[in-house]
């Protein structure tokens, strides 16, 4: 049927079988490629990374090439593999052409290769983007015509491929991304990493020091005990007001205070003299917003305020630090206490969110900020010494009040 010898048709089709692979594990691994590894190499000037990232920015045209090849040898190679089959079984050998050809591109030229481009992706898209850079060029018409006949059809079904905007990555994803990357990210980059991407949910009233723990002077005070005051507080930077926290005055600076000694008594007028103006922050400003404007107006320390201008508390840049790379300061207060492996001593003022963060609980952290909070929230009063409540799997047993504050709590995981 043919002036080609049966010995030269199956090395014809042996290569066509070799191209039908070569494509197909092409295509998987242009489009596995790590995008996030090809645009940190194509940032640096990497030419292959160039012609790969060409490649993958341009799916259409680059699928459109490699289908067009694939489909061409497929298609060659079962005419080769029918010639082949008629020659040696006659007409009978059709069906066992198409049964073996079957097999053998589904095995060798699909499965294999695709699953070897999976598993080695950018091993093999790079050497490859110098073959299909150029022919990309090459069959430019031939693949244009292809892709706007393809884009005539999906717009019959309403499908409109330009409008179609490629999705970014969440945060919960990023975070994934980087856990899963923990092999080569010290665990102590990973967590500073992932509480990073979580600052923007915290807000500055969740870090800050309550007024309930404030160390603040008041002008107003005899001025031996506000030189007892000032020299006690182990604090950098002391809050000065006037009868009342929210008369707030501004700050003053230890090193101030050693001028002051140095130079002679300190004193009241000088003091105010000496007195940094106060700073404030809105409530519900987020820790990521608060840390770009501490860099901004080059501020340590402010003052937390609600809507009506009353202050709640302080937060410092220590603070936020603090809740990117953990404490880095000592707790002279043991906020924590563990009795048993589910069993645990909290201060009331310990918040309920970093209770969360360190044991791995979930305790509603909407309900209150502080442990306090909680129990008051979860009784609707407020509860005496002894008295035990259970809420959602935890069971809590208030051990000390004072001045209708909860000072410490048993909690018990079931």
């Amino acid at each position: 049927m043919t002036d080609i010898s049966i010995e030269n048709l199956f090395i014809i089709l042996f290569g066509l079988l070799i191209l039908s692979a070569f494509f197909s594990g092409a295509e998987t691994s242009l489009m596995s490629v790590n995008r996030y590894k090809l645009k940190h190499r194509y940032k640096l000037g990497d030419k292959s990374a160039d012609r790969v990232n060409f490649l993958v920015s341009n799916p259409d045209k680059t699928l459109g090439l490699i289908l067009l090849l694939n489909n061409f040898v497929n298609i060659l190679a079962s005419a080769i593999s029918t010639l082949i089959a008629i020659e040696l079984y006659g007409q009978a050998g059709v069906a066992i052409s198409v049964v073996m050809l079957t097999i053998v591109i589904l095995i060798f030229a699909e499965v294999t290769p695709k699953t070897f481009a999976a598993l080695y992706p950018d091993k093999i898209a790079y050497p490859i983007s110098w073959i299909f850079y150029p022919l990309i060029k090459l069959f430019y018409p031939i693949v244009v015509i292809i892709n706007f006949i393809s884009s005539i059809v999906l717009r019959v079904f309403g499908i409109k491929p330009n409008n179609i905007n490629r999705e970014l990555l969440t945060k919960d994803e990023i975070k994934l991304i980087v856990k899963e990357s923990s092999e080569r990210i010290p665990k102590s980059h990973e967590d500073m990493i992932v509480n990073m991407l979580d600052l923007e949910k915290v807000k500055v009233e969740d870090a800050m020091i309550p007024r309930s723990e404030l160390i603040a002077i008041d002008i107003n005070d005899d001025i031996n005990k506000i030189n007892q005051e000032i020299l006690n507080c182990k604090h950098t930077r002391i809050p000065i007001y006037k009868d009342e926290i929210n008369k707030l005055l501004g700050f003053l600076h230890k090193r101030k205070v050693i001028e002051m000694l140095t130079n002679g008594e300190i004193s009241k007028d000088r003091i105010i003299d000496e007195i940094y103006p106060p700073y404030f922050i809105p409530e519900d400003t987020s820790l990521t917003s608060q840390l770009i404007e501490f860099k901004k107006e080059k501020k340590r320390i402010g003052f937390v305020v609600d809507e009506y201008g009353d202050v709640k508390g302080v937060v410092t840049l220590d603070d936020i630090l603090e809740e990117i790379v953990g404490d880095f300061t000592e707790n002279d207060d043991k906020e924590i206490l563990k009795i048993d492996e589910n069993i645990y001593i909290f201060s009331g003022s310990m918040q309920v969110r970093e209770i969360n963060k360190n044991l791995g609980w979930k305790l509603e952290e909407d309900v209150a900020k502080t442990i306090n909070g909680y129990i008051l929230e979860s009784l609707e009063n407020i509860p005496s010494k002894g008295v035990i409540f259970k809420k959602n799997g935890y069971i809590f047993e208030v051990i000390e009040v004072s001045n209708n504050f909860v000072n410490n709590v048993k909690v018990t995981k079931k």
